[in-house]
């Protein structure tokens, strides 16, 4: 598949108006008030803007914060990080590189290292994509990176 940006005036017909505020505006959404934050099924998560894969449910962990959170995404090769310094904080703003949706923020955690969690990763710029389905929808080639925990 080929994964491209879409005009914000195609967005803002496309998404629901919480969706493109937080993809678009760097909005957040309430914690534990989204459609994936306790999701336990196999699958992928994909940009809720292009389709574009972005992480798979082996890599997301409980951290307890009320949005999914992710150890890793697919390849760092589909993200993009930028330093922000707004709210008086300095944080990681992590972005997706083809719809340049925001996705969150990375912060660190003493226990664990590094961790993909977000003010945001949750309904507003994921969807997710059941196991059971990814073939039909296009996303055949990413069943095998649900297999790396069980060999």
């Amino acid at each position: 598949m080929k994964y491209q940006k879409q005009d914000k005036k195609v967005l803002k017909e496309k998404l629901t108006a919480e969706q493109y505020n937080v993809t678009q505006e760097n909005g957040t959404e309430r914690p534990f008030q989204n459609e994936y934050w306790d999701e336990t099924r196999e699958g992928i998560y994909v940009d809720i803007t292009t389709g574009e894969p972005l992480f798979v449910s082996t890599d997301k962990f409980e951290s307890g914060c009320g949005w999914p959170s992710f150890s890793k995404p697919i390849t760092k090769q589909l993200i993009d990080e930028k330093l922000d310094r707004t709210h008086g904080m300095t944080r990681v703003e992590v972005r997706s590189k083809t719809g340049d949706a925001h996705l969150g923020h990375v912060f660190n955690d003493v226990t664990s290292g590094q961790r993909w969690t977000s003010l945001l990763y949750q309904q507003c710029f994921l969807k997710f994509i059941p196991k059971a389905e990814m073939k039909e929808k296009g996303y055949g080639e990413y069943i095998s990176l649900l297999e790396k925990d069980k060999k």
